[in-house]
């Protein structure tokens, strides 16, 4: 026996469904959930993926989540939409409001949609590579719960702070990436601790401020942001744009609001749309060329583009399945509801 379980796709949808179903979620969001988190999982982002349905249950069963959120879109100016997501997830929410939003698009060449109230859970990648695909660009960021150091601190001050860029390609993959402005993300060092193997140095430092590289420590003390005061001011610029520009929290507020129950992070997000054809007309098809000599320059000396493991593991997911530690696959059976007794 392995230490792997093997799911199809088709199956893992079904799985998170009925988990999360199992919490009373609304039909809308189990399914806005499971939409996300499969795709993290196909593309062997196991940080993001049926792992993330352990924390998503915990934090219903905090009573925090709103298990029949409606998000209520508002049309604020003509290239600005704003979602209140009902303390949902995030999930639904972004659905609810990104259509308007392209739309504006279309329209201004530009447009923001501002999702406050919400719970966010995801990696960022499945909300702006969709648009990618449809021939926009895309920015995405957004807080969490202050986990990180300021650089040159020792006490959590920021979120892991995500930012997510995606740029449309007409005969390839889109370009793509998601990274957090911390160090690595804190779902990687969770992982570690369950696993119970060390994280690399440079990562976090414990609640006495020391360096460490085990992960109970880390997650006890403070994560640290990559590329020293460069990551720390990408940081401090997601808190003002994801937080204060759109009016909601910032990752001290959101971590206080928590009280120690450990719910996903509530707070806001921000992502803001380009329109490559707006902005460049009849000039749209040359241009679009000459980012494709662009990413040419970088492929043709070895190196890669940021996302491309994705895709591959994604394709590879489509045609064998995905695969999830044996362990977890128990952790999560043992989440769905016992079968009705047909006697």
């Amino acid at each position: 026996m392995t230490d792997l379980v093997t799911l199809s796709i088709e199956d893992a949808t079904t799985l998170s469904r009925d988990i999360l179903r199992a919490t009373g979620l609304s039909e809308r969001q189990c399914e806005a959930v499971t939409r996300v988190i499969v795709r993290a999982q196909q593309d062997d982002c196991h940080s993001h993926g049926l792992y993330r349905l352990l924390g998503c249950v915990h934090s219903v069963a905090t009573g925090r989540i709103n298990k029949s959120a409606e998000p209520r879109v508002v049309d604020l100016a003509p290239s600005i939409v704003k979602v209140d997501a009902d303390r949902g997830f995030s999930s639904l929410a972004y659905e609810h409001g990104i259509g308007p939003t392209l739309d504006k698009a279309r329209v201004q060449g530009m447009a923001a949609l501002a999702i406050n109230n919400c719970h966010h859970f995801s990696a960022l990648w499945p909300e702006v590579e969709p648009l990618a695909r449809q021939g926009f660009a895309a920015l995405a960021l957004t807080p969490s719960h202050s986990w990180v150091a300021p650089a040159g601190g020792t006490r959590p001050v920021f979120g892991t702070n995500p930012i997510a860029f995606a740029w449309p390609r007409a005969e390839a993959d889109p370009f793509v990436f998601d990274f957090a402005t911390s160090a690595t993300a804190r779902g990687e060092i969770e992982l570690h601790r369950r696993a119970g193997t060390d994280i690399a140095p440079g990562l976090a430092v414990d609640a006495s401020g020391d360096a460490t590289t085990d992960p109970a420590a880390a997650l006890e003390g403070a994560m640290l942001t990559f590329g020293g005061h460069k990551g720390s001011a990408l940081s401090a610029m997601v808190e003002l744009l994801g937080g204060i520009l759109i009016g909601d929290m910032l990752s001290l507020e959101s971590k206080a609001a928590d009280a120690g129950a450990g719910a996903t992070p509530l707070h806001g997000e921000l992502i803001v749309v380009f329109d490559p054809a707006v902005f460049l007309g009849g000039a749209l098809k040359d241009n679009l060329h000459r980012a494709e000599t662009l990413f040419g320059a970088i492929l043709s000396q070895g190196a890669r583009l940021p996302s491309q493991r994705r895709f591959e593991a994604r394709r590879n997911a489509l045609r064998n399945g995905m695969r999830i530690p044996r362990k977890l696959h128990a952790e999560l059976l043992q989440l769905l509801p016992e079968p009705a007794f047909a006697g």
